[in-house]
């Protein structure tokens, strides 16, 4: 990403900004509006930005060398999926092209999730959940009330960014975030790390 700023907008803004639960399109805005840029300058530059980040994102994610898959994810992807009561569902500010190629080094195939919301979806990460709630209505016929929603994430945005459809959130801390930093966001649930699978599907299972 910041090769692809420094390319399209000839620099990638404050150094001390934190991506993290935010989605790629507001990364961007916030950054070169910090820089100085207009909307329509932004605006204008999105396209080519996005194709120039997904291009090297590619050639990086390629390298090996970027890519760590925390303990616990693969076998609660598994436990989840394994269930004829759940729909295993990707919400994320990635681009969806983005957050295949992600997944894709990780050895993780994007089509195990049979719902996604993308930051390509929306730039405002609050309207994702509703995103798959809908998605999940048209191409599952399935009517997921926002109550039986459970977000799963490392951030405070994660936490909050269902509320407003009654989703409830498992917070982790494998991200910049501390168990008690986490907890006092309110999630239903917090946990080190998905490690104890046991644990975390007890917790699905009583929310």
């Amino acid at each position: 990403m910041t090769a692809a700023l420094e390319h399209i907008f000839g620099g990638a803004g404050p150094t001390d900004y934190r991506y993290d639960g935010k989605t790629d399109p507001q990364i961007v805005r916030d950054l070169m509006r910090a820089a100085g840029h207009s909307d329509a300058a932004i605006s204008a530059g999105m396209e080519p930005l996005v194709r120039l980040y997904l291009a090297r994102l590619e050639v990086e994610l390629a390298s090996g060398m970027h890519t760590h898959v925390f303990e616990g994810v693969v076998p609660l992807l598994d436990a989840l999926e394994a269930r004829s009561d759940i729909v295993l569902g990707l919400l994320t500010g990635n681009l969806r092209a983005g957050a295949a190629l992600k997944l894709r080094s990780a050895g993780i195939d994007i089509a195990r999730f049979r719902v996604g919301a993308f930051g390509s979806d929306h730039h405002h990460r609050p309207e994702l959940p509703a995103i798959a709630q809908r998605r999940a209505a048209q191409d599952l016929g399935l009517e997921v009330p926002g109550s039986r929603m459970l977000v799963i994430g490392d951030t405070p945005a994660d936490i909050a960014c269902g509320r407003t459809l009654g989703a409830r959130a498992i917070a982790v801390a494998t991200g910049r975030y501390s168990v008690d930093e986490l907890a006092g966001h309110h999630p239903w649930a917090v946990f080190p790390t998905l490690a104890d699978t046991a644990a975390v599907m007890e917790s699905i299972d009583r929310a």
